[in-house]
């Protein structure tokens, strides 16, 4: 491996302006001490020193210089905590964390305090409260009664809203619940009024035995945690609209499809998944963590003939597993019981970004079925190169400790050095910084306003439909005002057709597709997928029940709704400087073969 020329980053303002508010080493004073470049000079020289730890003989100077040019190239870049942290002195690198919570009162206030270490350390801590004993049981020691998760998910919250992560950003929970739990139709209703537990998300676990349920008819049983006794039960039906309902209406709950989750558990002797990351994509066990990074695909399409470099994309593939492998070396890990499962089974999650960006500029519309298969084609490279970097690893530094008890290894595959390879994330900063379309969503608009850290409002116009509009002579001030206003391509003569079906936007997009998306990239990802589908502000409770349904039915592992506008605050808008509505479009068709929410939703079975 020779050692790349040193490369200057080519970087936006609006990632300037990023790096400099979140990520570049400051003084006492909070003056910036670094630029860019060095900010990727120290993360490099961190990550590859892991080379020596592990005693490789592989040259440290060598990899220090690859994994600059990486993310110099804006072709790579790690999760936050490792750009971030790296070289400081949290020295925290990994994003995902999952805490246990159990029945105890001294259990519960213990992982308070872990996820209080764990926020201040730059991560992000999910829960499942699904331990915890109804509200109204009774507590043995006390002769009192239990207040139920609802009020002690109150307790983590506030504990979050006291500090900073690193001082950069505030800490993000994942609040998860079993469906069969007694308190579930209290917890669908927990953030209903928009006014509590804002540092949560919260996703109901549903199961399969309850997926049934709901698609026959019927009843499904509640159990009591901390019993295992079945105390009760729900009309299926009714619980899945109040799902519905709170996920209309402001986005929350979210669902995870636990038994799914499961059944791709690589690790089951260890144990059992319970909760997510704050996102969802990432499953863990309790107290794993796990680092992810992101390839910019839109990097690795040929600009002449619009071909996809998969030689190069491989380089990368192989180049960012080794550096993810290493960051688990290299990470000061919160508590020592993370750091014990976390080296044990050595999960990476390697995804990419720029997805919309790099259809664009292969010539395909996002909404076109060929679309579908660019994701599936794309998402199974990332998984075979994956893999095969991690066997490779494996005959380098050895396998994982696990791997002899794994499913790999019951499927026949050679030793891997990750238990986990691939995670589709969301990329909010990070594809700020490279430049790109986030994660594998659509674009949200060509000309928009990005509201980032706390509240800041960047202005952001498509480069790639700017250049475009230039190259063919129907630029113009007055059409960007337009756009900016948030009226969609299509109602745009000066705009031709071609341009305007392949810039099409999240808003134009029929929700079905989204699923389809999502389920297409889960096909090829070991753990799970962050999507967001994008419903527009006149969407029914009928639409997006239809979609969690789809969800279920393709092998999505989660799914997150969103009606616009439907929040007070919402980090990408349309419209002038945010204020615009999004603009009337054309009429939602019924999809997917779920056309059972609507008979629901008029008293039929």
């Amino acid at each position: 491996m020779g050692i790349p020329t040193r490369s200057t980053p080519n970087l936006n303002e609006n990632a300037r302006k990023v790096l400099e508010r979140r990520y570049l080493r400051r003084d006492d004073q909070g003056r910036v001490l670094e630029t860019p470049e060095q900010l990727f000079e120290r993360v490099a020289e961190v990550i590859a020193a892991a080379e020596e730890r592990l005693g490789t003989g592989q040259s440290v100077t060598e990899w220090t210089e690859r994994f600059y040019s990486m993310m110099a190239a804006l072709e790579f870049l790690p999760n936050s905590p490792t750009l971030m942290n790296a070289g400081r002195d949290l020295g925290q690198l990994a994003a995902c964390f999952v805490l246990p919570v159990g029945d105890s009162l001294e259990e519960i206030f213990e992982a308070v305090k872990q996820a209080a270490l764990i926020h201040k350390s730059g991560g992000g801590t999910g829960f499942s409260f699904s331990r915890l004993r109804p509200r109204s049981s009774r507590v043995r020691t006390t002769k009192g009664v239990s207040s139920g998760p609802i009020s002690f998910m109150t307790v983590f919250d506030a504990a979050t809203d006291t500090i900073k992560q690193g001082g950069t950003r505030r800490g993000a929970n994942m609040g998860i619940l079993r469906v069969d739990h007694p308190d579930i139709l209290d917890f669908i209703a927990c953030k209903e009024q928009g006014d509590r537990l804002n540092n949560f998300n919260i996703s109901v676990a549903v199961t399969e035995e309850f997926m049934r349920a709901v698609r026959e008819g019927g009843e499904y049983g509640l159990i009591a945690p901390h019993t295992g006794e079945r105390i009760g039960s729900l009309p299926a039906r009714d619980v899945f609209w109040k799902l519905v309902e709170g996920a209309w209406r402001n986005g929350d709950p979210g669902v995870v499809f636990l038994d799914r989750m499961n059944r791709d558990n690589p690790t089951p002797d260890i144990g059992e998944y319970e909760s997510t990351n704050p996102c969802g994509e990432q499953p863990l066990l309790p107290f794993e963590s796990c680092n992810l990074g992101s390839i910019n695909v839109s990097r690795f399409v040929r600009p002449t003939t619009r071909e996809v470099d998969w030689e190069r994309l491989g380089e990368c593939v192989e180049g960012a597993v080794r550096f993810l492998d290493n960051v688990i070396t290299q990470n000061n890990y919160p508590l020592p019981q993370i750091q014990e499962i976390t080296e044990r089974n050595r999960k990476i999650g390697l995804g990419l970004m720029g997805f919309a960006d790099f259809l664009i500029l292969r010539g395909i519309p996002y909404d076109a079925p060929e679309a579908l298969e660019e994701a599936e084609s794309l998402m199974g490279f990332l998984q075979k190169r994956s893999k095969e970097a991690s066997a490779k690893l494996a005959e380098e530094r050895g396998p994982f400790a696990s791997f002899a008890q794994s499913r790999w290894a019951s499927l026949g595959y050679p030793p891997l050095r990750n238990a986990t390879t691939t995670t589709v994330a969301p990329t909010g900063t990070i594809s700020i910084i490279a430049g790109c379309s986030s994660g594998i969503e659509p674009l949200f608009g060509i000309c928009l306003w990005r509201n980032v850290m706390d509240h800041d409002r960047l202005v952001e116009v498509h480069p790639i439909f700017k250049a475009r509009a230039l190259e063919e002579g129907f630029y113009s001030e007055t059409l960007m005002r337009k756009i900016a206003e948030g009226v969609p391509l299509s109602r745009l003569p000066e705009v031709p057709r071609e341009i305007a079906d392949l810039f099409v936007s999240a808003h134009e997009l029929r929700p079905e597709h989204h699923v389809r998306m999502q389920a297409a990239f889960q096909k090829h990802t070991d753990n799970a997928v962050s999507k967001t589908i994008n419903f527009p502000q006149r969407a029914t409770r009928e639409d997006v029940a239809d979609a969690f349904l789809l969800a279920h039915e393709l092998g999505c592992k989660g799914i997150t709704v969103y009606r616009d506008g439907s929040r007070d605050w919402q980090v990408l808008n349309l419209g002038v400087e945010g204020e615009g509505e999004t603009p009337e479009l054309s009429p939602i068709p019924l999809y997917g073969g779920c056309e059972l929410s609507r008979l629901w939703a008029e008293g039929g079975d």
